[in-house]
């Protein structure tokens, strides 16, 4: 028996401000609310589902919570640039961004902050 092999996994985002933060990935990201209790949220991804929770924690973590697989970064960056998002740029030892993308064997990503902080990742696989 796999304990948690087949249990479905929910990914769980802090927001300080969960008013603010619904705002944030409905109207900027677009993506779409499944479930609203007022203190927790629960958002439709591409199959999938994550969750978002009302926390004064939220924004501090250092690396990135979550990341969307994308088939062309460039459209969606600007599709996001166009609605206020601004990427990260990065200068360290094994990543470097370029306008906010970073190149990799087989992979171009950027990063941007949620309304509350925390470090998301868009990200594209190469055609191969």
């Amino acid at each position: 028996m796999d304990m948690l092999g087949d249990a479905p996994l929910l990914a769980i985002i802090p927001a300080a401000d969960i008013a603010r933060a619904k705002s944030f990935y409905t109207d900027t990201l677009g993506l779409k609310l499944s479930d609203d209790s007022g203190h927790d949220l629960t958002f439709e991804c591409g199959g999938t589902e994550f969750g978002i929770y009302e926390t004064p924690s939220a924004g501090q973590a250092a690396h990135t919570l979550a990341s969307f697989k994308v088939d062309d970064l460039d459209a969606v960056m600007t599709a996001l640039r166009g609605r206020g998002v601004t990427f990260e740029e990065y200068d360290m030892p094994g990543l470097k961004t370029v306008d906010g993308v970073a190149e990799a064997e087989g992979m171009r990503a950027a990063w941007f902050k949620d309304s509350e902080g925390n470090i998301l990742c868009v990200n594209e696989l190469s055609r191969r």
